[in-house]
């Protein structure tokens, strides 16, 4: 029989075999110039970035251009969510207000405000579908062989929910509301008790688990069960619940939504489809940018010596940007976006509450740096890269920032994104599941050319 540790060691190595067989592999590439021959939009986008529609949503909207005497030109982005403009929806909630998550989640999933009671009510159910966790999960399921990934753990932890559901294959809309729910609800609990698990195996600190009060909001809870005195400040709590509000959902196209529309139309249930957004979010390229900026920060930081020395700032830029510095890929990350140009809506509302959180916290300099660099970026990358239609800070280039503010581990900044996120996957899971759409299949050009078959014992050795 093979043991758990003889398993791992036999499938941890990578042998003189297995490098011949991936050269192999990486010989027959496809030839770039195939994909402007038969027009195929790679990563569905067209050669200005653009991508193809897909499908048709009501959920939200994605604005970055205004058209001027019939031409279509770049403008400062908008984010909408079910009609309404995010920077509004967040400029209307009074400072005090912890849940605006909570009522943007309602927005997005019913396509109306809710009315106070509305509101009071949905918490109330999102306060019972948490108490629903399972019993002994934590011990049973999330406690056993964690992993130093967060988000391997939560989507296995998702996965195992199914067992747990006396009606995990029912996709009558109630019912998929409800289990919509429950894992937005639980969301917050299994990602915060996951690192917590990780911390006793992995870096073997002493197990502190709390959990959480119904009578807090889920950006309040973060902050609660994380803590080990459970204490935090109002500014605390109110950005936190601005960047779950920013992280919410946005359009249909972006890589994990549009796998949750994909896997939803096979017809499959729900934990496997949350399972699935899960697997895509984890990505580097997709929910893990914000930790790439502070990992740059933190060369950039040791590399000048004068934070405010501009040229010594914009040198380093260079060199990043020409790959030759921090982990030489050519990319300044947190600046750019595959659909806003001069402007990413949610990096302009979240800087404001960056600021004051920094003051706050005596880190003020700091944020004076954060804005040199994203000021001097945008130029360098503008010139260097000539990108037609202009290059600005995202909302990855402040989130990372203000979570290690919050003395948040990173472990846990892109679990926080699928925690904001849960809130758009089930509202187009449903919306997919509504309007009873075709099995999504795209369509694949084969370039392979054509040969016959040679019997083993004819074949060159």
């Amino acid at each position: 029989m093979t043991t758990s540790s003889s398993y791992s060691n036999s499938y941890s190595k990578i042998t003189p075999e297995i490098n011949k067989l991936a050269e192999i592999c990486t010989s027959i590439s496809i030839d770039s110039e195939l994909y402007t021959k038969y027009d195929v939009k790679r990563g569905l986008r067209d050669l200005k970035g653009k991508g193809v529609l897909t499908g048709l949503t009501r959920i939200s909207e994605i604005n970055a251009t205004k058209t001027v005497n019939g031409v279509t030109e770049p403008a400062d982005g908008e984010l909408f969510y079910r009609g309404i403009n995010v920077k509004d929806l967040i400029a209307g909630q009074p400072e005090d207000m912890h849940c605006g998550f909570e009522e943007a989640t309602y927005l997005i999933l019913f396509g109306k405000l809710p009315t106070a009671k509305e509101l009071t009510d949905f918490r109330t159910l999102l306060a019972h579908s948490r108490s629903r966790m399972p019993k002994n999960f934590f011990r049973d399921v999330i406690m056993q062989k964690p992993s130093a990934d967060l988000m391997n753990n939560i989507a296995r932890a998702v996965l195992n929910l199914y067992a747990y559901d006396t009606q995990p294959m029912d996709l009558s809309i109630p019912n998929v509301l409800r289990q919509s729910l429950e894992l937005i609800a639980v969301f917050p609990q299994i990602a915060v008790h996951s690192y917590d698990a990780m911390q006793y195996y992995i870096d073997k600190d002493s197990l502190v688990v709390h959990r959480p009060r119904h009578d807090l909001s889920i950006a309040e809870n973060i902050l609660y069960m994380l803590r080990p005195d459970n204490k935090y400040t109002p500014l605390e709590a109110k950005i936190l619940d601005v960047a779950l509000i920013l992280h919410a959902e946005h359009g249909g196209g972006n890589n994990s939504t549009f796998t949750t529309h994909v896997v939803t139309s096979s017809g499959t249930d729900t934990y496997s489809a949350i399972a699935a957004a899960l697997c895509s979010l984890k990505g580097p390229k997709h929910g893990g940018a914000n930790i790439q900026v502070i990992k740059m920060f933190k060369e950039l930081e040791k590399n000048i010596t004068d934070w405010e020395d501009e040229d010594m700032i914009l040198r380093y830029l260079e060199k990043i940007l020409n790959k030759e510095a921090f982990d030489k890929t050519g990319v300044i990350y947190g600046m750019g976006h595959a659909v806003y140009s001069i402007s990413d809506p949610r990096a302009v509302i979240f800087k404001n509450y960056v600021k004051q959180l920094s003051a706050e916290k005596g880190r003020s300099k700091e944020f004076a740096f954060y804005e040199r660099v994203e000021r001097l970026a945008a130029e360098l990358i503008a010139a260097e890269r000539h990108i037609y239609k202009g290059v600005s800070a995202n909302i990855d280039f402040y989130s990372g920032f203000v979570y290690s503010m919050l003395g948040l581990p990173t472990e846990l900044y892109t679990p926080l994104f699928a925690i904001a996120r849960i809130s758009g996957w089930s509202a187009h899971r449903i919306e997919e599941l509504t309007n009873h759409g075709k099995i999504i299949r795209p369509a694949y050009k084969c370039v392979q050319d054509r040969v016959k078959y040679i019997p083993i014992e004819k074949r060159k050795k």
